[in-house]
């Protein structure tokens, strides 16, 4: 496993609203539980499939993506008012500490998970902010999304969290996917 990036060339993919099945708009919004003035990060936010559905929600949206080429595409779909693009890698974020109320990452953990990257994070997030994880998962057969063999399972990625200083609150391991909500 190892930081690697989505090929922006296979976006349309992004856009595919069949992706709710394996995390809907309502599961995540429930996971988050964002306060309407929160600010919020969206890490690797693509093309914003996920972070239009969180925008309405909060104050302020950040949608933070290595690729400046996901940000062009977001561009082009529309990006709503309450959202800022930030183009950076999840081991170096451009926020203060303590800036975020929350953050989330859908289908994008495997992408940059790194002991440098969680504890970026956990600079970044409030005390108490909670991060939201749903990603592909190990045990998953791998018929969608990213091989196996770059995949974490719940208990590894709730793992790696907790080294990196967060609480868990929840830990899921489900047929495809994983889904895990810890604290700062």
């Amino acid at each position: 496993m190892g930081f690697h990036t989505f090929d922006p060339a296979g976006a349309d993919r992004l856009e595919d609203p069949t992706r709710f099945r394996f995390c809907s708009r309502e599961e995540l919004l429930a996971a988050l539980d964002p306060d309407p003035s929160a600010t919020v990060a969206d890490l690797g936010s693509g093309t914003g499939f996920y972070t239009d559905e969180v925008a309405p929600f909060v104050g302020r949206l950040y949608g933070v993506d290595v690729q400046e080429e996901m940000h062009a595409r977001y561009r082009e779909n529309g990006v709503p008012e309450a959202v800022e693009l930030v183009t950076a890698n999840v081991e170096e974020l451009p926020f203060e500490d303590a800036e975020l109320d929350a953050a989330f990452s859908t289908m994008t953990f495997h992408e940059f998970a790194s002991a440098d990257a969680l504890v970026e994070i956990r600079r970044a997030l409030a005390s108490g902010g909670r991060l939201v994880t749903v990603d592909w998962s190990a045990s998953g057969d791998g018929e969608a999304g990213p091989p196996v063999a770059e995949r974490y399972d719940a208990a590894a990625a709730a793992s790696m969290l907790e080294d990196a200083g967060f609480a868990l609150e929840r830990v899921e391991e489900r047929p495809e996917t994983l889904l895990v909500v810890a604290t700062a």
